[in-house]
């Protein structure tokens, strides 16, 4: 079925962090002192992107496990930075607890979200990129997410690095021109070039720039392995002494930052709804949070007119 308005994939964990540390929790707390900030955020960000981007369908992709044993047996640094002492990841105290009452919220508004087991909201976001129909809009602020743009079905990356009031519309000319490589590269651009906040090391020397050069000129990693073992290709000795110190490391983590496309998810009804499944429940856990203000705003916009 062909679609006028877009499909709007959300990165809820990305947005519920970027609202919790955005809003004080002195600004948002329930009567009986519980804060609420990430939730009031959360859905005061949908609210304005339903405003503004006026999609018809929308899916809220949640991270049924953010650290895959998968991703870590093939590089056991994989996100080790972020691992809580007692196991699990290192969350905010006051953040954990705001998790259930978002996708409550969502539950009673009649707007999907969607996990996987063995799967971080990634792959949830690249497997729905692929198998919804076009136009599809990525809301995030992970970089890995640009590798999902495709001109052709066509997918575009909302990219909140600065807020979603300052939305980075990005197609494949604008993975271009950011970093210099097409965005079906950019899974082996991240890997060459490495991430602190995922633990990839990326290869010693290398950054952007050359890491952008590397693949203009070889086309891709594989193209990069195969030129490092021909004299004739004409790397310069040091970088080719990197390329080959970092072999082990450059086999396995494309597969690391690549997202997966082809994760089991249930059946879903992406349809934006133009009023809430349960608006009595809706109203309950809007007085008893302390939501009312941010749930108003996001039935508005669900009753706007979208076309």
């Amino acid at each position: 079925m062909a679609h006028r308005q877009p499909i709007l994939l959300i990165d809820s964990p990305s947005l519920y962090f970027r609202a919790y540390f955005g809003i004080p929790e002195s600004a948002a707390k329930t009567g009986d002192g519980q804060p609420v900030n990430a939730v009031r955020g959360f859905l005061d960000m949908l609210a304005q992107l339903v405003r503004t981007r006026r999609p018809d369908r929308m899916i809220c992709a949640l991270d049924h496990d953010w650290r895959p044993a998968w991703r870590v047996e093939l590089l056991p640094s994989y996100k080790a930075h972020r691992v809580a002492p007692e196991g699990g990841e290192v969350v905010p105290d006051t953040l954990s607890p705001q998790v259930p009452m978002i996708l409550e919220v969502l539950d009673a508004l009649g707007i999907p979200a969607v996990g996987a087991t063995g799967y971080e909201a990634d792959d949830v976001l690249g497997t729905l990129a692929v198998i919804q129909p076009g136009p599809v809009e990525v809301v995030s602020g992970d970089r890995d997410l640009f590798q999902l743009v495709d001109d052709a079905h066509p997918v575009r990356l909302l990219y909140v690095g600065r807020g979603v009031a300052k939305l980075d519309d990005c197609d494949d000319a604008a993975v271009r021109t950011r970093y210099g490589v097409p965005a079906d590269r950019y899974a082996d651009f991240a890997a060459l070039r490495g991430d602190p906040s995922d633990g990839l090391p990326g290869v010693a020397g290398v950054g952007e720039k050359t890491a952008a050069r590397l693949i203009d000129r070889y086309g891709g990693l594989d193209g990069i392995l195969a030129a490092l073992d021909d004299p004739r290709s004409g790397f310069a000795p040091g970088l080719r002494a990197k390329l080959d110190a970092a072999r082990d490391y450059l086999a396995v983590a494309p597969k690391v930052v690549r997202v997966a496309t082809d994760v089991p998810l249930p059946e879903l009804d992406p349809a934006l709804p133009a009023s809430p499944a349960d608006p009595d429940r809706l109203l309950e856990l809007a007085q008893r949070w302390n939501l009312a203000g941010s749930c108003r705003r996001l039935v508005d916009a669900l009753a706007g007119d979208r076309s």
